[in-house]
């Protein structure tokens, strides 16, 4: 069956359907990971959006629901060259074309994804439909096209209620923003308690519980969109409790503390992403999915100070919080599939928590 994947400038691209069959207007972005294709459907960190995956074969290694990274796939669409028409793996278990279709993700595959990619990062990141309806009006649909935008994306990926996974050592809460499991699951194997929040929750039910360390997760979405959860975070920030954020986490932890963010171009969405630790001067590879960044700019210097900085563009990876217990990373360093060159951090977190026993 035809599909089509017209942009809000009108570019249309022609190829064929695959997955669900539903038209859907959504964010388009790209991701450079050449492997890791189920993480990316199951980051939470993607609702809103339809993924355009660069690597020109997807599917190769077929589905293994073990390496899901939430209950559910969260994009609106995906956008490939060319989908496997065989999985060889000894552990798959299914064919992508079959997840696709159980979790009602609409996609395209056939297209020119380097030529969409460059239209992307040279117009920036804009809305588009995928459709299978050949007698599309471009007219009629350009402007619902160009009206879409993301909002209550962080309410749909949170949990509904709180969960434990116990554990003998410290206790962690994890304020879940839409939270890929492996942050809980690398907090798990060093032994940590993990008591996952959903996003909406007090501070105050958090404090009450005694925490030994607080995480804030990756999650979707503009973080300025994020008041209520912004205002909670600021308490937390009063406390001093050790505190570790990921991403969107770390984004809302700036905000709150009276920084500013600004959207990127096309943001950084891959697995090969280079990040300068500027305390050591270090270079690590790194597991990135964010469309927004913490400009530095905005900075009170006796509040936070950089400590990781983007080799390809110079912007903000990462906060040390002055006088607090507390840093944040833009990048992922639970990255699976992924490098796992600053799982160190997670050490890192442990240490501050033991310092305050």
């Amino acid at each position: 069956m035809k599909a089509f994947l017209i942009l809000e400038d009108g570019t249309v691209f022609e190829g064929t359907s695959i997955g669900s069959t539903r038209e859907v207007i959504s964010e388009i972005v790209f991701n450079t990971s050449m492997t890791g294709y189920l993480e990316v459907l199951t980051d939470p960190s993607y609702a809103g959006q339809a993924v355009t995956m660069t690597y020109p074969l997807i599917g190769n290694y077929g589905i293994c629901y073990k390496d899901m990274e939430s209950q559910k796939a969260w994009p609106d669409g995906y956008i490939v060259r060319e989908l496997s028409r065989m999985a060889s793996n000894f552990r798959n278990e299914d064919p992508i074309q079959k997840f696709l279709l159980d979790n009602d993700i609409p996609g395209i595959c056939g297209i020119d994804t380097r030529a969409l990619t460059k239209i992307l990062r040279e117009k920036g990141t804009m809305n588009g439909m995928i459709t299978t309806n050949v007698n599309f009006n471009l007219e009629e649909i350009l402007p619902k096209i160009k009206e879409y935008t993301v909002k209550g994306v962080v309410r749909k990926v949170t949990c509904s209620e709180k969960y434990v996974l116990p554990g003998n050592g410290p206790k962690v809460a994890l304020m879940d923003f839409g939270a890929k499991r492996n942050i809980a699951r690398s907090l798990n194997n060093r032994g940590c308690q993990v008591t996952v929040y959903p996003a909406y929750t007090k501070a105050e039910e958090i404090l009450s519980e005694n925490p030994d360390g607080i995480m804030l997760s990756n999650g979707p979405g503009d973080p300025k969109e994020c008041t209520e959860i912004i205002e909670e975070i600021k308490k937390l920030y009063n406390s001093n409790v050790p505190i570790f954020a990921i991403c969107l986490g770390h984004q809302l932890m700036a905000l709150a503390t009276g920084a500013d963010t600004h959207r990127l171009k096309y943001g950084h969405r891959g697995a090969n992403h280079p990040v300068k630790d500027l305390k050591t001067g270090k270079v690590y590879i790194s597991s990135q999915n964010h469309g927004y960044v913490v400009d530095e700019s905005t900075l009170d210097s006796s509040i936070a100070i950089p400590a990781f900085e983007n080799v390809n563009d110079k912007t903000n990876e990462g906060l040390s919080y002055v006088g607090k217990n507390i840093f944040t990373v833009q990048f992922h360093p639970e990255a699976c599939a992924g490098p796992q060159d600053t799982a160190y951090l997670f050490d890192r977190f442990m240490d501050m928590m033991k310092k305050e026993d």
